[in-house]
């Protein structure tokens, strides 16, 4: 009612001057018939409201629907009143709807294409790697240590982008079980053995067999990422990252502890951040600044909690939240 009154109000306004125009000029020209002004006050004000009224019943639909925006996409097929105005506006939203779910599909369908793409491309080049991994371990010469090491970061390089990829259809690829968090922790740290030994880092585990809810692939890539960090800020600064487990009255912390160079106190509320990199990445150039965003973005997906607290020069102390 309010929007179909704004809407009308110059109209009410042009007759009201139009029928004081009107009456002053037939007062001026000598026509000073009171019942006459009156009788033709009367007929313009009638015939503006029945104009009003038919135009209300007949648009009150049409006003309704412009007043209260749509919930659902599918309101726009929705008919209103056979007034011209309604209907080509029905017709409008039908058309744009169509043309949204047109594009929408399309969207959809190249971002399967690229992720299937993705997908194919970092196994295909894990093969390769995988053979560069077999022909290094028949020697063991200093520069093929050396190979090594560039190939771990490859793989590691690879997984980053095959799960930044796979974290766009997250709820088609997760799996929620019970997870033991010291059996996971320790696979962790197996897959990052020659991290450790070749930063001279070594793990300390306190953790128990403790058992959360979570998605264990997805876990132990954020674990992952946790130790890669605590590792290589580590290196030439401290010889030990602890990897610990607290128990509090509903939730289970899974806390990764380093010593090394820590984290600026402007870039510590930034570290979440996708590409952000801080006055660590100017330091170290391989930092990518995605790690900590993908660890914090699966966290949510997957209802778990992470905190980071750190001091420049002191290490970095990062907790894995789970509720029990």
């Amino acid at each position: 009612m309010n929007l179909f009154i704004r809407e009308h109000l110059p109209l009410i306004i042009i007759n009201c001057l139009q029928m004081t125009v009107m009456i002053l000029v037939f007062w001026l020209d000598g026509y000073r018939s009171v019942p006459l002004v009156l009788y033709s006050l009367f007929l313009s004000v009638f015939f503006l409201t029945v104009y009003l009224v038919y135009r209300y019943i007949t648009h009150k639909d049409f006003y309704k629907r412009l007043a209260q925006p749509m919930k659902r996409f599918d309101e726009a097929f929705e008919t209103f009143q056979s007034a011209p105005l309604t209907e080509a506006l029905s017709n409008l939203l039908k058309s744009q709807h169509t043309l949204h779910l047109n594009e929408r599909q399309y969207q959809e369908k190249r971002r399967n294409d690229h992720l299937t793409f993705i997908n194919q491309w970092v196994h295909q080049m894990k093969t390769p790697l995988s053979v560069i991994e077999l022909i290094t371990q028949e020697n063991d010469e200093e520069y093929m240590t050396s190979i090594r090491g560039e190939t771990d970061k490859l793989e590691k390089g690879l997984e980053m982008v095959l799960y930044s990829a796979r974290l766009e259809t997250f709820e088609h690829d997760f799996q929620v079980q019970q997870v033991s968090l010291r059996k996971i922790t320790e696979q962790a740290i197996r897959e990052n053995k020659r991290l450790f030994i070749k930063n001279e880092v070594y793990p300390e585990l306190h953790v128990q067999s403790t058992v959360v809810e979570s998605d264990e692939k997805w876990l132990i890539f954020i674990i992952n990422q946790l130790i890669t960090n605590a590792v290589k800020y580590s290196a030439g600064k401290s010889r030990k990252v602890i990897i610990s487990e607290t128990r509090q009255s509903a939730q289970v912390e899974l806390i990764v502890q380093d010593f090394g160079i820590g984290i600026a106190k402007t870039d510590v509320k930034r570290v979440f951040n996708p590409f952000f990199t801080g006055e660590n990445g100017r330091l170290y150039r391989e930092s990518t600044g995605m790690g900590l965003y993908l660890a914090k973005e699966v966290c949510e997906k997957l209802g778990h909690g992470i905190e980071l607290e750190s001091l420049q020069g002191e290490g970095t102390t990062v907790k894995l939240i789970f509720q029990m």
